[in-house]
């Protein structure tokens, strides 16, 4: 038909009954859907309200249409203004608008008024109606609400389609109805919708993932379902990540992809946080490409967890990859922020992550807890209260005044910097403690050194009854381990066997640790052994155990067993290689896995392993070597190369180049009193009084202090702290009463008083009283006089152990035929019948 036939639009003229005669519900229906076929949702809402003003109102379907708009967009406010528009229009809502309004009420969380609606529906229900509501319930965390609709629903003859089950064993994904699940999965085998529906299984595996922490149960779940989308994939991934075990979430990616569908950029997403997990960079670096190559690399969830994994991979040095990353991308949430401020504060570029806090208050995304944890932390980590306080202040303006995790997180900061009493008064301050409060407080008093503390507070836990977790035991452990409270840690052990926390790999670490800082070098070896699953901190807390008590040879060999498990070394690992090199002088080998690190392992060397290397070639003699290892370094050397240098100056007695060693200290720390000491004592050691004199003169003007050499040891689960000379003991007298007869029986063995570490210009028979006085002979004493044998006696000492002190425990282990163990500053000193373990190389 010719357009010609029509007038134009304006010199239409309608009769007066066309004008006044209302559209058809048809017409207005299809003028409804035009808007909404043109997703113009907000423009068919206002025609609608239009029309009900003027009191033509459109068919019950119109509605319907209008409102599943609204569910399918999570448009709920103006889903809203359409059940108005429905009230107006005084309608009869059938089963499927009232079906449709529960589900709108439900997804936009206003559970109360889809209840109502669904209490006034009377025999309108049908099974959609009951599974909406329990869905409403289950999204709204009233678990014991869905459970008792389900039941009700059972009562009134409706048999649950996969939906319906599905939302119900969402509300049983809890561990308080982890029981109550049970039940529901029976009856999911019976009624064949475990190898029907997928939806039914992923609720499933769910069940038994988040209700009862039980992967087993969810995995042979996931293996039963006859149909596997990329859902149920992801879904098993992520909940393997949560529960511990990513490197079968990453197991489960591979089997993906070649058996399973295309992963999407949720799957993507899983599998990049299992690798962060897992620190496993090299994977992580290739997933990224397929990001790229995906086209994926703009969106933000994956964006997300790509900067999240280099963060976690920073010890790989991968912390500018995180940043570059993050950079690039071109929305930012709460996440990536959070993501990569807390990378900056766990790598210890505080200022750096204290400023890009502030970058990002100046956007419109907003910190949550974890952004101010981890901001609150890097001001701890360098001591600054005062910005601390500032950005806290900041969080109770936004909202966070009352809440437990900023408290928490306030209580970290003030003890990070030192503050404890401050600490303390955030923790009383709290008005709800939960156990990470605790923990908080009690890792801070072990990292103080206050075990008494941190002891206290965990009868207080256990008293009110908030349970303990592997993180308390294992601070504990570390303060034991601190102040070398052997006994503390055997009953934190004991507890934790009872807890069944003994299997935690954490809590394995943690053992291995206290037992070997605490002297028992083979209650370490026992743990570490009984270790099923060993990742690389339980491997390098083993290797720098035998380290650290000299067993270089053993140390070596758990180096090599680790390399041939599979395991990467980092850079702490190294640091505990090359010590063991250090302690034993083995210096082909120290020259030969220096080397190796960076050729067969990628890792750059950093301060600390060149200090290491320092070490063993000084003490070994080559301190010309040594200098010119340092002036060879890739960057300028720190006081840590140069006080090491120092020390092994010192043990070669050579003069000269220990001044020009403090002269590079002075330049960097010209107020360091470590090096005036160390310096002063080389003079002395030499016989060059006025040197020695004038350094104890310069430290005097600047009012440096030394550090008062100290030693304790622990009988009966209390710790007793000696220093020089010290008579505050109660049995003071009859230490020093047993001290002087069992100098005169060493004597006889062959005991020769070495004057020559009596630093101070004064006769000999003084000078041999000051020997005896020491606060290592002084505990060793006690302990001597305070345990039977053949209980070993373990002393611990805050500096570096005297020659003569060392020299006089040989013969005493000799004498009483008593195993002796001594840590120092250095290392462990395993004395028994006349040698050390040692063998004087220290």
């Amino acid at each position: 038909m010719s357009l010609s036939l029509f007038p134009p639009p304006s010199t239409v003229k309608l009769s007066p009954s066309r004008q006044n005669l209302s559209p058809s519900p048809l017409d207005r229906r299809r003028l409804l859907i035009d808007r909404l076929d043109g997703g113009d949702l907000r423009r068919a809402i206002s025609h609608l309200e239009l029309a009900s003003r003027d009191g033509s109102h459109p068919d019950l379907l119109t509605f319907s249409l209008l409102l599943k708009s609204c569910i399918r967009s999570r448009a709920f406010a103006l889903g809203r203004r359409v059940h108005g528009a429905l009230a107006q229009s005084r309608l009869e809502p059938d089963s499927v608008i009232l079906n449709s309004l529960i589900s709108l009420y439900s997804k936009s969380s206003d559970w109360a008024e889809a209840e109502r609606i669904f209490g006034d529906m009377g025999n309108k229900r049908d099974l959609v109606s009951w599974s909406s509501m329990i869905s409403c319930y289950a999204n709204n965390h009233m678990e014991f609400e869905a459970v008792d609709t389900f039941v009700r629903m059972l009562e009134d003859d409706f048999f649950p389609n996969d939906y319906c089950f599905a939302a119900v064993i969402r509300a049983c994904s809890v561990p308080e109805n982890a029981s109550t699940g049970e039940t529901v999965f029976g009856f999911i085998i019976k009624s064949g919708y475990l190898d029907s529906d997928v939806c039914v299984g992923c609720a499933l595996i769910d069940l038994f993932a988040k209700g009862s922490h039980d992967l087993v149960s969810a995995r042979k779940v996931f293996e039963k379902m006859p149909e596997r989308n990329v859902v149920a994939w992801t879904l098993m991934m992520t909940r393997c990540t949560q529960l511990g075990c990513p490197k079968e979430a990453v197991d489960l990616f591979l089997d993906m992809l070649m058996s399973g569908p295309a992963p999407d950029r949720f799957t993507l997403t899983a599998v990049l946080s299992a690798c962060s997990e897992l620190e496993l960079l090299p994977l992580g670096v290739q997933l990224h490409s397929w990001v790229i190559r995906s086209g994926l690399a703009l969106d933000v969830c994956v964006g997300c967890s790509l900067v999240d994994m280099y963060v976690k991979s920073v010890d790989s040095g991968s912390l500018h990859d995180s940043r570059k990353v993050f950079d690039r991308m071109q929305d930012h949430n709460v996440m990536s922020w959070t993501a990569i401020i807390t990378g900056y504060a766990q790598s210890e570029e505080n200022e750096e992550a204290i400023k890009l806090f502030w970058e990002m208050m100046k956007g419109i995304v907003r910190p949550n807890h974890f952004t101010f944890a981890s901001v609150l932390k890097a001001c701890g980590n360098i001591g600054d209260v005062a910005m601390g306080m500032q950005i806290y202040a900041l969080a109770i303006k936004l909202g966070f005044a009352c809440d437990t995790c900023m408290g928490n997180s306030l209580i970290s900061m003030f003890s990070r910097s030192g503050h404890m009493e401050d600490a303390q008064r955030a923790f009383d301050a709290l008005f709800e403690k939960n156990l990470v409060s605790y923990n908080t407080l009690v890792d801070a008093h072990a990292k103080s050194l206050e075990s008494n503390e941190a002891f206290e507070l965990l009868h207080e836990i256990e008293e009110r009854g908030i349970g303990t977790s592997a993180f308390t035991f294992a601070s504990l452990l570390s303060g034991a381990a601190c102040v070398g409270a052997i006994g503390k840690g055997e009953q934190i052990h004991a507890r934790m066997v009872k807890s069944g926390l003994d299997s935690n790999l954490c809590i394995s670490n943690a053992l291995i640790s206290m037992y070997s800082r605490c002297g028992n070098i083979e209650a370490a070896f026992r743990v570490f052994s009984e270790t099923r699953e060993k990742n690389i901190i339980t491997w390098t807390a083993m290797i720098t155990g035998f380290a650290k008590h000299g067993f270089g040879t053993r140390a070596l060999d758990t180096f090599h067993k680790m390399l041939d498990a599979g395991v990467r070394p980092n850079e702490i690992t190294y640091v505990a290689v090359l010590s063991s090199c250090s302690h034993v002088g083995l210096v082909s080998d120290g020259w030969r896995h220096f080397r190796s690190m960076y050729t067969e392992h990628g890792i750059m060397p950093r301060t600390e392993h060149y200090a290491c290397m320092v070490d063993l070639l000084g003490r070994s003699g080559s301190l010309v070597e040594a200098l010119q290892f340092i002036n060879s370094m890739p960057f300028r050397a720190d006081t840590l190369v140069w006080r090491t240098f120092l020390g092994a100056c010192r043990v070669q007695g050579n003069v000269e180049l220990a001044k020009q060693a403090a002269a590079m200290i002075f330049e960097q720390e010209p107020d360091d009193p470590t090096t005036y000491i160390l310096l002063s004592n080389i003079y002395a050691s030499a016989g060059l009084w006025e040197d020695a004199a004038a350094i104890r003169k310069k430290m005097k003007l600047k009012n440096l202090t030394k550090e008062a050499s100290c030693s304790w040891i622990e009988v009966k689960n209390t710790v007793h702290k000696f220093y020089v000379a010290d008579a505050s003991h109660p049995r003071a007298r009859e230490i020093y009463d047993e001290l002087d007869q069992l100098a005169s029986r060493i004597k006889k063995l062959g005991y020769v008083p070495n004057t020559e570490f009596v630093l101070h210009d004064v006769e000999e028979g003084q000078k041999e009283q000051y020997l005896l006085q020491h606060s290592e002979k002084i505990a060793v004493v006690y302990g001597l006089i305070s345990t039977s044998s053949p209980k070993s006696i373990r002393v611990f000492k805050n500096l570096r152990i005297c020659g003569d002190c060392h020299s006089a425990i040989k013969y005493i282990s000799m004498e009483t035929g008593r195993s002796i163990v001594v840590r120092d500053a250095n290392r462990f000193h395993h004395f028994m019948d006349g040698t050390c373990s040692c063998n004087d190389y220290w």
